[in-house]
């Protein structure tokens, strides 16, 4: 049996930079991670201006200037022929106006690195949460087995950061509100046979569209199908899964999809809790609020909710005297923002990906073009959005560097 003053549940973007900026902060923080390593192939690749704006806070921007990646500085529609620029993130007044396409592995090993350097800092990988300490009904910690066997963590507080499936959030009995989904995700890797370029507007084929997120020597693509189609879809064969990939990326060797067990499943949710606490319990990220992938901006909304919790946090934690009340006070932080971004999903949900898992093409409204041809600076509005959010959060100045 062991003891920390924080426990950290899942080693994803909100639990490492929550894990960094409380060690940073003082406080005694344990990061508890199920896996040896970081190095889950399927996971969103954007690193958003404001997350970039984080790393500079933190003094880190210059070792993440160093991994290496490419930048998405705009998106664009192609109308009659021509591109007609939709989202632009050159507006943004931020010091980095660009979305950075980053292998998350990368992202997660340089935060786990700046923590290793803080002596509050402990990472426990391969080390599994396999249920909650009560004490009546205040949540006292984990149980957890490792390589080293099983044990339990005592702390003051917990805090669930291990994603839509989250265990300590089913453990806790807390119930989340869900919305209606059009459509899954297929995720697999292709090579690639020439230099591409990531872009935030899907290619589409009747009932289908895809993203392609280039790395180093192939492609990691989303393959967006109608909600529930995998067993029918995957009943045809591979041979029509070819055709249908050779069509809409001709530059991608589809052969080497030699079985459906490269193909990776992703049932899409759309939910939040309705109370995201309970005593001695936080639940933030995907845990808090299952995102879509439209837009990309899960990962930037659990990374402003960690840096969130840490700044409204920190000194609670300190003073060993968090209540339910400061757990409350971070659920008010950042409903608004998780409500709002919900609900700009569900919008394009419905208004853009039901018809194009229905058949429809994907085109932008005849007006939005002509206003945005005559009034570029609206496309700084989706791009606040997209990589900046509702509510932006900075980190607690006792983190910083």
């Amino acid at each position: 049996m062991s003891d920390t003053t924080c426990a950290i549940v899942g080693g994803g973007p909100a639990g490492m930079m929550l894990g960094l900026i409380l060690a940073r902060c003082g406080i005694a923080v344990t990061v508890m991670e199920k896996h040896a390593d970081f190095l889950r192939d399927f996971r969103g690749d954007t690193v958003h201006p404001s997350t970039m704006r984080m790393l500079d806070e933190l003094g880190l921007f210059g070792e993440f200037d160093k991994i290496g990646y490419s930048k998405v500085e705009k998106a664009e529609f192609p109308v009659d022929g021509r591109p007609v620029t939709l989202v632009d993130f050159r507006r943004l007044r931020q010091p980095h106006p660009y979305v950075a396409m980053v292998p998350q592995w990368d992202f997660l090993d340089l935060l786990a690195d700046a923590g290793r350097d803080e002596p509050n800092f402990t990472l426990r990988m391969q080390t599994e949460v396999t249920g909650l300490l009560r004490d009546g009904e205040r949540i006292t910690g984990v149980r957890y087995t490792s390589p080293d066997g099983d044990g339990e963590l005592h702390a003051e507080l917990t805090v669930a950061c291990d994603g839509r499936t989250s265990l300590v959030r089913r453990e806790a009995g807390l119930s989340t509100r869900d919305y209606p989904v059009p459509f899954d995700v297929w995720w697999f890797r292709l090579p690639r046979n020439e230099d591409g370029q990531y872009s935030l507007i899907p290619r589409t084929a009747p009932g289908r569209a895809l993203i392609m997120i280039p790395r180093t020597g192939y492609f990691q693509v989303a393959y967006l199908i109608p909600k529930g189609s995998d067993r029918q879809l995957r009943a045809r064969g591979l041979d029509a899964f070819h055709a249908e990939l050779a069509e809409l990326i001709p530059e991608a060797d589809t052969a080497t999809l030699t079985s459906w067990d490269d193909v990776k499943h992703l049932d899409v949710q759309l939910n939040r809790l309705r109370r995201w606490h309970r005593e001695g319990l936080l639940c933030i990220g995907d845990a808090a609020h299952a995102m879509s992938p439209v837009g990309g901006v899960g990962i930037n909304v659990a990374i402003q909710d960690a840096a969130a919790a840490a700044r409204l946090l920190y000194q609670p934690l300190r003073e060993h005297r968090v209540g339910e009340s400061d757990l409350t006070a971070v659920q008010r932080r950042r409903r608004l923002p998780t409500a709002i971004t919900q609900g700009l999903q569900r919008i394009l949900h419905r208004q853009v990906m039901a018809p194009v898992m229905a058949g429809a093409d994907i085109a932008p409204p005849g007006p939005l073009v002509h206003i945005v041809r005559w009034f570029p600076q609206l496309t700084a509005i989706p791009a606040y959005l997209v990589g900046t959010g509702v509510r932006p959060e900075h980190v607690a100045a006792p983190a910083r560097r």
